[in-house]
């Protein structure tokens, strides 16, 4: 049986929470606003992750109702059913003009207008994400700056430069880089892991909508027809949905 190594005298171990325990005065405030920081990252990837499921969930269902829909009537109808839809409140919006004088190019900037809306939706606190994840190591840097200027005034009132005497100041100043790094870290992967997904649903919503237009475009246009026929009625006898704003 061989006995455990003893550790040497005075030998320590790297210990993160004893340093910021430590730290007192700028860096101590540096600290905890990185670690709000970092809180408020992991609270944005569950709340955008959350959203974008359900609005991804939503779109789906709508998408799969609207595959077979070949009129005009039909498809507001299911924009109005399934309001909570990206694609569904796209339809009601360009539902929302008069019917009399709609174009395939009238229609599909309204659609486009409505996508930008749709992105600015799922957008939401996007920013926020992406000032964490640039800001986050500058501030833990001026944390870091702060800690190695108090540890030199700390020598000049020791008038020594001894390891006793600035080891901990200087352990203070860069744990505040390393809690920088690590809401920086997340912020980002979550950021481009978000975007990616808002991209995605946006970019299936855009190539959807092309369809929606040509179905509108070509119920107007066949109004349109029928209205300039002598003796025919203005408009077809069929019961389109209100569409409200």
């Amino acid at each position: 049986m061989f006995a455990p190594p003893t550790p040497k005298p005075g030998a320590t171990s790297l210990d993160p929470l004893s340093l910021v325990r430590q730290a007192s005065g700028v860096v101590l405030v540096v600290l905890a606003l990185l670690a709000v920081a970092s809180f408020a990252v992991w609270v944005i990837w569950f709340l955008k992750s959350m959203q974008l499921r359900r609005l991804q969930a939503a779109q789906d269902r709508f998408e799969r109702d609207a595959a077979g829909v070949a009129e005009a009537s039909a498809l507001v109808a299911l924009g109005i059913q399934h309001k909570a839809a990206p694609g569904g409140r796209v339809v009601v919006e360009m539902a929302k003009r008069p019917r009399s004088n709609l174009t395939a190019e009238f229609l599909m900037s309204v659609a486009k207008r409505a996508i930008v809306s749709e992105q600015q939706r799922a957008g939401v606190l996007m920013p926020t994400l992406s000032s964490i994840a640039s800001a986050a190591p500058f501030i833990g840097l001026f944390g870091t700056v702060w800690g190695i200027m108090d540890a030199f005034l700390k020598i000049g009132a020791e008038g020594s430069a001894t390891l006793p005497v600035v080891a901990p100041a200087i352990g203070e100043a860069l744990i505040a880089t390393a809690v920088g790094l690590v809401a920086a870290i997340p912020a980002t992967i979550g950021y481009n892991y978000i975007d990616q997904r808002i991209s995605d649903l946006l970019a299936a919503l855009e190539a959807s909508s092309e369809t929606w237009v040509e179905i509108l475009a070509s119920d107007a246009a066949e109004r349109r027809s029928q209205s300039s026929l002598p003796g025919s009625v203005s408009q077809r006898p069929t019961h389109q949905p209100q569409v409200r704003g």
